[in-house]
């Protein structure tokens, strides 16, 4: 590695689980480190108190709102992502399940090595890291009835609690709100407070309880030297000699901003670069930077094999708040089931008062049906039931009245999502059905679980309950909190866009560990697997200085110890 010939060794792009893990471990060995992150830095107070906060909940630049919550739409699926120093680990639900068996052996990186077997000790690493609770501790009304609905729907085996990235405390439930010393980190890490169960967590904890990135891998790399930057989006990234793909690379940032912000361009050069933006924005960035012609040698499969974790979103909702059952209490998410082998159920919730995204909420129309019969169906139920279906719709109060339900599948269906140009010239995605089984608009496994929950809701509560859809479903136009792939592993340039080091094909100084390079749909939370992966291509770095025991890029996949810290 060139001593001074570069402003840094590495350049980051991103603050999420690939990204933190990079400044972390990159540091660790010796390298500098520059962290360039989008969106802004939060304090823990900073976050908003409920999501009608928008300014302080979602991500509009062109607004001036630069919460955590970003939205972004494709014509085949509208999807949620994270903003800020701490990426999506801001506004996830917290949950950290290792994939089954599958996930390791499809996709584009099947047959490259053994995956389950090389990743197993890095998901052990990485739950160290974030803290994994591997079963959730309390059991409210919402744990109590995705249990009856496990065995409503004749799978009471397959129900589980689920692992989550929080701190609960040591004494139960008079530990809650209690700041106690850093318990993670021998007292190397921040102090720490414990979960009060308010359910904001895809907010923004404000408690402190939530394991961001912030609290562990980004803090501890801070320490070590990496310098993160917020507010700065990475604009162009090109080889600053277009003959030497591993010569090193310009790197220029704008200040994030609306349209009227200064600009206030900056360019460093950095040895090597590794994105790690989240499966929209580094696809985004590469997307432009190859329509552009500044890294024009990316594989033509970028874009190919995006998944969206083959996702629904539906819920059960009562006409009016349940006495004495509090839904809001609890963590985003705590408990799964499965309807089957391939799709796997989790209760959602949001805390009191968050109702923002309930504005989506409609009535479950039947899937697989022209959209003008899933329109009759609505205006049908408004016709016969104005009253109950007002109320059920309001988003009024609808957190303590209601379960979202979380449906993914470890089903091998993608989109392929390509660059357009748009009005203003700027590069603009859209996407296509891709290889595999279409991706759905509708699950009727996500249906019938459900009206399952809506069912046993109304059962417990005596309260008429109805299963709940989304005006983005009944138009066919799915949404997915895991959002992944498009720049996938693969044994060549032409079957995916990074190497089984997470190189980029034909720039191997040019590094992708995001979601972008998940492979396959994994059927739960992707957050653990992304940081695993990180985990194992920084341990096979070289420490800054010492000769790169990884081979060239197209020569034979070696499986390489790992490089202890």
């Amino acid at each position: 590695m060139p001593g001074t010939a570069f402003d840094h060794d590495v350049v980051v792009v991103g603050s999420g689980f690939g990204g933190s893990v990079a400044a972390l471990r990159l540091a660790e060995k010796g390298y500098d480190v520059l962290v360039y992150e989008a969106g802004r830095r939060f304090e823990d107070h900073e976050f908003a108190k409920t999501n009608w906060d928008v300014r302080n909940a979602l991500w509009a630049p062109a607004l001036g709102w630069y919460g955590p919550q970003r939205l972004h739409k494709l014509p085949d699926v509208l999807i949620l992502a994270g903003a800020g120093v701490g990426g999506g680990s801001l506004n996830y639900a917290n949950v950290q399940y290792v994939p089954g068996e599958s996930f390791f052996t499809s996709g584009s990186w099947a047959g490259v090595t053994d995956w389950q077997r090389e990743l197993a000790p890095h998901y052990e690493t990485a739950k160290r890291m974030l803290g994994t609770v591997e079963h959730y501790p309390y059991d409210g009304p919402a744990e109590q009835l995705m249990r009856k609905v496990a065995v409503r729907l004749g799978v009471p085996e397959t129900f589980r609690t689920a692992p989550t990235g929080v701190y609960y405390g040591t004494r139960g439930a008079e530990s809650r709100g209690v700041t106690v010393p850093d318990p993670f980190f021998g007292g190397e890490g921040p102090a720490r407070t414990s979960c009060t169960l308010c359910g904001n967590c895809m907010v923004g904890c404000r408690v402190g309880a939530k394991n961001t990135l912030v609290k562990n891998y980004l803090w501890l790399a801070e320490r070590r030297g990496a310098v993160i930057q917020p507010m700065r989006t990475v604009v162009s990234v090109q080889p600053l000699d277009e003959n030497d793909s591993a010569g090193g690379f310009r790197v220029t940032t704008e200040r994030t901003g609306t349209a009227l912000t200064p600009k206030d361009r900056r360019t460093v050069t950095a040895a090597q670069v590794v994105f790690a933006a989240g499966a929209w924005g580094t696809q985004k960035l590469l997307h432009t930077l190859k329509e552009r012609g500044e890294l024009p040698a990316l594989s033509d499969a970028l874009g190919r094999l995006t998944r969206t974790n083959s996702e629904a979103l539906d819920g059960a909702l009562a006409v009016r708040v349940p006495k004495g059952i509090d839904l809001t209490e609890g963590s985003a998410i705590t408990t799964s089931l499965y309807v089957d082998e391939k799709t796997h159920v989790q209760n959602v919730r949001y805390g009191r008062g968050s109702n923002a995204m309930m504005a989506l909420v409609t009535a479950l129309a039947p899937g697989g049906k022209p959209l003008h019969q899933r329109l009759g169906f609505l205006v049908g139920r408004l016709a016969r039931h104005p009253i109950t279906e007002l109320r059920a719709s309001v988003p009024w109060r609808a957190t303590e009245r209601g379960v979202i339900a979380l449906v993914m599948q470890s089903v091998d269906n993608s989109l392929t999502v390509s660059p357009k140009r748009g009005l203003l010239g700027g590069i603009r995605l859209t996407s296509r059905q891709g290889d595999g089984e279409p991706n759905p608009d509708w699950l009727p496994q996500a249906h019938r679980a459900t009206e399952a929950m809506a069912e046993q809701l109304e059962a417990d509560t005596g309260i008429r309950s109805l299963p709940r859809g989304t005006w983005l479903e009944l138009f066919g136009v799915p949404l997915t909190a895991h959002f992944l792939g498009g720049a996938t592993i693969s044994a060549d340039p032409e079957g995916g866009v990074v190497d089984a080091y997470h190189r980029v094909w034909n720039y191997p100084g040019l590094h992708i560990v995001d979601g972008s390079t998940v492979s396959a749909n994994l059927g739960v939370n992707p957050a653990l697997t992304i940081t695993a992966q990180a985990e194992r291509a920084f341990a096979l770095w070289p420490h800054r200085g010492e000769q790169d025991r990884r081979p060239a890029q197209g020569e034979a996949y070696q499986d390489l110890d790992p490089i202890v810290i």
